[in-house]
């Protein structure tokens, strides 16, 4: 297929990998966060780690917003979905996330709750059309990727009347989260930037990264020599002395992203003054929640639950992982205690987590 299997070239891959390697200072360290998940699932798929020389450590980010997601908002789906009665539509990935008392979202609807997976807000819409006599909420999750289709959703919820819809809006922001890597004590030398979120907001709001820190951002896309040739550009800023922003996902991405993605968000969503991520703790300005003028829509204003913070469990290092401190063999459960399918950590149940990667593609061993 056009876009993938030109991007999955094992020759190209190796002139890539060769060209990294001469291009390499041997004496020197360099050290490249991939923030998405997408792009962690690829290295630890493809191997890509093998064909990099020993200088050049991957650090894997915070982009899982699976991962990211505080136990307490679990917490609060689930409350709503026992305790008020509300039919709770929710992405799959979200079904077995860890929440308190040993519960998710899977052993709550064993409980009682009224769990329904969904593939999109529309289908997530035509479960409050073909239950009119109950409330349905959408839990919301995600960054700016998939925000859009959840104001698409209000949009159409509002113009069709349907009375019984709502969402428990916990989508994320990109930068912010950024912007709370770069003040930890992280060292980094560059960062690969998201590739689906970009495609939304752009490439200009991470434009702040080399003016303010003076580190290189690519964005690239999720296929292996997208990786790879997002790395070459990365060591090539660093070694000639200077950071900006590139783009190598040139083909879905501009500076500008999807304008009117972007004025759909900013017709529905306001910016919550904080919000708590899990491993990166309470981030000023980093998640988005709906405008007054559509509370009607909001499910935390219409069945009251209230958010409260919850430690992870002992035994998880997903919070470092997170944080890029740690890798996944570091966690002394990781493989052992946590597995897929006993996971004890959101870094383990997403797909797009770094230990379900690390896990499923054997780089544990």
């Amino acid at each position: 297929m056009k876009y993938i299997e030109e991007f999955r070239d094992g020759n190209l891959a190796r002139k890539i990998a060769d060209s990294i390697a001469r291009e390499t200072d041997s004496v020197r360290l360099y050290r490249f966060m991939e923030f998405c998940g997408g792009h962690t699932h690829a290295i630890a798929r493809y191997g890509l780690t093998a064909l990099l020389p020993p200088q050049i450590k991957m650090i894997h980010g915070p982009g899982c917003p699976v991962c990211v997601l505080p136990i307490g908002r679990v917490d609060q789906a689930i409350q709503m979905a026992l305790e008020h009665g509300v039919i709770l539509a929710v992405y799959g990935d979200c079904l077995r996330v860890p929440a308190s008392g040993g519960l998710t979202l899977l052993k709550a609807r064993a409980e009682g709750a009224d769990v329904r997976m969904v593939y999109s807000t529309k289908d997530a819409l035509a479960l409050a059309r073909a239950h009119p006599d109950k409330q349905v909420v959408f839990f919301a999750i995600g960054f700016e990727t998939t925000a859009p289709p959840t104001a698409a959703a209000i949009a159409e919820a509002k113009a069709a009347n349907i009375a019984n819809f709502s969402v428990l809006c916990c989508h994320l922001l990109t930068p912010a989260a950024i912007l709370g890597i770069l003040e930890d004590d992280l060292p980094l030398d560059g960062m690969v930037g998201p590739a689906h979120v970009s495609a939304i907001i752009g490439s200009a709001p991470y434009e702040f990264i080399p003016e303010r820190y003076q580190k290189p951002v690519v964005i690239a896309g999720f296929e292996p020599l997208d990786v790879l040739q997002a790395i070459l550009m990365l060591l090539r800023q660093v070694n000639a002395g200077y950071a900006v922003v590139e783009n190598e996902f040139t083909r879905v991405v501009t500076r500008t992203g999807n304008e009117k993605a972007k004025r759909l968000l900013q017709k529905y969503f306001a910016v919550r003054e904080q919000f708590e991520w899990r491993g990166l703790g309470r981030l000023p300005e980093s998640a988005l929640c709906l405008k007054p003028e559509y509370a009607q829509f909001d499910a935390e204003a219409r069945h009251p639950v209230p958010y409260r913070p919850v430690p992870d469990h002992k035994a998880c290092e997903c919070a470092h992982v997170l944080r890029g401190h740690k890798e996944p063999g570091d966690c002394k459960a990781f493989g052992v205690a946590c597995t897929p399918e006993n996971p004890l950590g959101a870094c383990m149940v997403s797909s797009e987590g770094a230990c379900a990667a690390f896990y499923t593609y054997g780089r544990r061993q």
